[in-house]
């Protein structure tokens, strides 16, 4: 059922009155904001598709379920006020049988100004489970079997996950809360380092602290995925040389075709790979796009997946295209400094600035402008180009399953 859902009328917070019990935001359209694309393909092709999507299921390791205001300059208000809606529309439109969401994640600011605080990220929770406990489309996956239910049943398996673990600050017993709440996906930094280890954006990289080996330690039993995107990358080696399980890249490229903080070198890439782990190919725009495709596009992504490909194996890809319902470049302008772009996407020589050539600014992806677009693009992408049947299973969601069977409780 990967390529028909069920759907739902319903829409976010519709158990209340709008204006009444809560702050209403025009949103952003979820399926046509932009003009949409379909990579073209033949009837023979089309028809393998479908096949393939009818027998197997797709999970997205990396997204942001949210609909962001149709005025992306409202997003701050709008996060503040700590209701974001779901995409329930572009879902039901979409081959996803399971998606990690990240909630609001480096953008949230209920109650302060920089964000990550524990009483703000629960709320963000609770508010998403509140709504999702009013419908029956969406399935609060916690376990590898709700997964193959959702695929069963033509719904959506959600899996809460949060991308840096500052908010548990120096409290183990939170990473047993969290599991208790529903996630199951942490990283260990958002691009900030933290009492477990350093991000990506830190001048030096000081590698996973005595604290974080703990937090590693107690993520392994519990069944807690660990991921490390945003790290730097001495902590994302040595998260992986001390946790008994394999961990998760849910969300990056190859930083051996475009030198970039937010890619990772092939050694990490390799390291993840060997010991059981799953790397998932980002797409948020101006990430993973290469020397040979500077405009980022569908292209440049799939670059980024041939090469970790060839490099790690086909049995240790997959994909976490990053993407969100609304303008996604505007969104990056407006929380520019909480969500690190600068340093983010600079380069990890910390060499000067012509380390790349010069790359175009897009307004959008194209083919990947939303979850809904890329759980199609990529598939289509993968059979126009020839791969084998066995090799896209794998890679749209056999290779999640295995590591889920293994890190999960």
């Amino acid at each position: 059922m990967g390529l028909t859902k069920k759907g739902t009328p319903y829409e976010s917070f519709s158990y209340l009155e709008k204006g009444k019990d809560y702050r209403h935001f025009e949103l952003a359209e979820q399926l046509e904001r932009v003009e949409p694309y379909l990579v073209p393909l033949s009837d023979d092709e089309e028809r393998r598709v479908r096949q393939l999507l009818g027998e197997n299921v797709m999970i997205s390791l990396h997204e942001h379920l949210g609909v962001f205001p149709a005025d992306i300059s409202e997003s701050p208000l709008y996060t503040h006020h700590g209701r974001m809606a779901t995409a329930f529309q572009g879902l039901a439109a979409s081959h996803w049988d399971a998606v990690f969401d990240n909630l609001m994640d480096g953008i949230i600011n209920i109650e302060s100004q920089s964000g990550w605080k524990w009483t703000e990220v629960l709320h963000d929770l609770g508010m998403r489970l509140c709504d999702l406990a009013h419908q029956e489309f969406i399935v609060h996956c916690t376990k590898v079997d709700d997964i193959y239910r959702a695929h069963q049943e033509g719904k959506i398996a959600w899996i809460a996950s949060i991308e840096g673990a500052a908010m548990i600050e120096n409290e183990l017993d939170r990473i047993d809360l969290l599991y208790g709440f529903g996630v199951r996906a942490l990283g260990v930094t958002y691009s900030e380092g933290n009492s477990l280890g350093s991000g990506l954006k830190e001048p030096s990289d000081g590698g996973l602290t005595v604290f974080g080996r703990r937090a590693v330690e107690r993520m392994n039993k519990v069944g807690m995925l660990i991921d490390c995107s945003h790290c730097g990358d001495q902590t994302t080696l040595d998260v992986i040389e001390a946790s008994t399980k394999p961990i998760i890249l849910s969300h990056i490229g190859a930083r051996a075709l475009w030198d970039s903080n937010r890619l990772a070198p092939d050694d990490v890439l390799k390291a993840c790979a060997d010991k059981g782990g799953v790397i998932g190919v980002e797409a948020a725009p101006h990430t993973t796009i290469t020397r040979n495709n500077t405009t980022h596009s569908l292209d440049s992504v799939m670059e980024h997946f041939e090469y970790i490909k060839d490099l790690v194996g086909i049995d240790h890809v997959g994909f976490g295209p990053d993407t969100l319902y609304g303008d996604h470049v505007g969104l990056h302008n407006v929380y520019a400094a909480a969500l690190s772009i600068k340093e983010a996407h600079g380069s990890a020589a910390r060499g000067p600035a012509d380390q790349n050539p010069t790359f175009e600014k897009v307004e959008y992806v194209r083919g990947l402008e939303n979850p809904t677009e890329a759980s199609h693009n990529i598939v289509r992408w993968l059979v126009k180009h020839g791969y084998s049947d066995d090799d896209i299973t794998k890679a749209i969601g056999g290779n999640a399953i295995m590591l889920l069977r293994e890190v999960w409780a």
